[in-house]
């Protein structure tokens, strides 16, 4: 074997709750909201899907489909989509809206799945390379810098970088290409079957995960991505 690569988030991370997201932005911008109107407020945000990493929304509203189609593509495009369903909903300081989405790029935003840090040493002392590969409009090595894990990443393979958003196989050729790695010997790893999925077409092996809270998924990657690398440095080239 000679590369895993992972998405970012529900795979190696996850942001956090909608209603802590939301709280975090009050108390760092010192505003408040009584804590009925602050529970509905992140509900509705979490109906809009206006948290980059969280949840879908249950409905893209007409005026903005064209742009949440492309919001991976551009770091323009990404603040316009996420701060453009944030607006839906009402907040006491429209100003607050950019300051969510300003929170959402901070490494405490995040919080690593329990078996990550452990799945990624592992990797890099068999030797085996790693890269990110990610949907994102903005660059999250702080992130992975922050909690100690950036030594372990080879390469970010980020959309808004590249214009073209998974399951487009040119980001995945991209990443192989960074780590100088075979793709028929590299396994990818993510949450999303369409997204991720799109690497099995440039000849990776693909193995999913569930987006859970981090809380959730203690172990999902850790039996799974060993093994599967094991067995894939027992096959011939």
């Amino acid at each position: 074997m000679t590369a895993v690569l992972f998405d970012l988030s529900g795979t190696l991370f996850r942001v956090g709750s909608t209603g802590s997201w939301l709280r975090a932005t009050l108390d760092g911008t010192g505003r408040d909201l009584p804590e009925p109107e602050l529970k509905e407020a992140a509900r509705a945000s979490e109906a809009a899907g206006a948290l980059p990493g969280g949840v879908a929304p249950v409905r893209v509203p007409e005026g903005l489909a064209g742009l949440w189609a492309r919001r991976d593509e551009s770091a323009e495009l990404h603040r316009a989509a996420f701060t453009g369903m944030s607006r839906l909903v009402p907040l006491p300081d429209p100003g607050l809206h950019d300051a969510l989405y300003a929170r959402h790029m901070t490494p405490a935003a995040w919080t690593a799945y329990p078996d990550a840090p452990e799945v990624l040493r592992v990797l890099r002392e068999r030797g085996i390379g790693v890269a990110v590969v990610s949907d994102i409009g903005c660059d999250p090595r702080p992130v992975f810098r922050a909690h100690g894990l950036a030594p372990f990443v080879g390469a970010c393979v980020l959309s808004y970088e590249h214009g073209v958003r998974k399951p487009d196989v040119r980001l995945f050729s991209v990443a192989c290409a960074a780590l100088g790695a075979d793709p028929r010997r590299t396994l990818m790893v993510g949450d999303s079957r369409e997204a991720d999925g799109g690497a099995a077409a440039l000849g990776c092996r693909v193995h999913f995960v569930d987006h859970l809270p981090a809380a959730d998924r203690p172990d999902a990657l850790l039996p799974v991505v060993l093994d599967l690398a094991a067995g894939l440095a027992s096959d011939p080239a």
